[in-house]
């Protein structure tokens, strides 16, 4: 089925917003906002048409469009740590939006924010930590035993050595959930993509048959009326002959 000039509209805008979702955008950005509105208008007024297309091809544009909105909330949140946590609840795209596309732009756009947080995060508990340490050590400055401050500032250094190597072994562990939660993201989207390609492949088929089908429907159909047609000829002519030879063989009475 053809697209609608609605659904082309709606390819065309969501195009925009994962290209402009790509990019780093200065906070006063408003125009994904109002674009993503005008995209779930759109996708309201292409669920209601009667020429809608696939199912499948719906939830395709549904999940985009919410990917998008959650990205565009989760961009609201003040802490880093809460746009991570929130970016990875986020589900992507499965399909490319246009024919240029490898992957789904979604997807990228995804890992990108995802990336992005986790050194958002990490740069904040590093400054955390440094601030931490030169308040420490501006304290120490302002004892009178130097020797008592040597300890401490060895303690404190010790201290936030310790502090450091957790919160990198943290980032390390959350680096290795994240890289496990996309790899299983990606085998589910690889599996949902076959799974529709197999669907797709056996409409196809089904489509084939029932045209073939169709098509031997409609001979047999010409092929019985032709057969009618010419019992009903010979009937027509037999009868005709009759008439004849019984006006012959009975004369008129006079």
């Amino acid at each position: 089925m053809a697209a609608t000039r609605l659904e082309l509209n709606l390819m065309r805008l969501l195009s925009r917003c994962e290209a402009l979702a790509a990019e780093r955008r200065d906070p006063e950005e408003w125009r994904l906002e109002k674009y993503v509105a005008a995209l779930e208008d759109m996708l309201r007024e292409l669920k209601k048409q009667s020429s809608k297309p696939a199912p499948e091809l719906l939830n395709e544009y549904s999940r985009k469009v919410d990917f998008l909105k959650g990205l565009l909330e989760a961009e609201k949140l003040s802490s880093s740590t809460e746009k991570a946590l929130a970016n990875q609840f986020l589900a992507p795209g499965r399909t490319p939006t246009t024919a240029k596309e490898r992957t789904p732009a979604t997807k990228t756009v995804h890992l990108q924010t995802k990336a992005r947080c986790t050194g958002q995060m990490r740069s904040e508990l590093l400054g955390t930590v440094r601030s931490v340490l030169l308040h420490r050590l501006s304290c120490l400055r302002l004892t009178s035993d130097e020797k008592q401050s040597a300890v401490e500032l060895d303690a404190v250094l010790q201290h936030h050595q310790d502090m450091q190597e957790k919160l990198a072994e943290e980032m390390l562990s959350l680096a290795r959930s994240l890289k496990n939660n996309t790899l299983a993201a990606q085998n589910v989207i690889k599996q949902d993509n076959q799974t529709l390609s197999h669907s797709l492949r056996m409409a196809d088929q089904n489509f084939e048959k029932l045209k073939d089908e169709s098509d031997r429907l409609e001979q047999h159909a010409k092929k019985s009326v032709n057969w009618l047609l010419w019992i009903m000829l010979i009937v027509v002519c037999f009868i005709f002959i009759s008439m004849i030879l019984f006006i012959r063989i009975f004369p008129k009475l006079k």
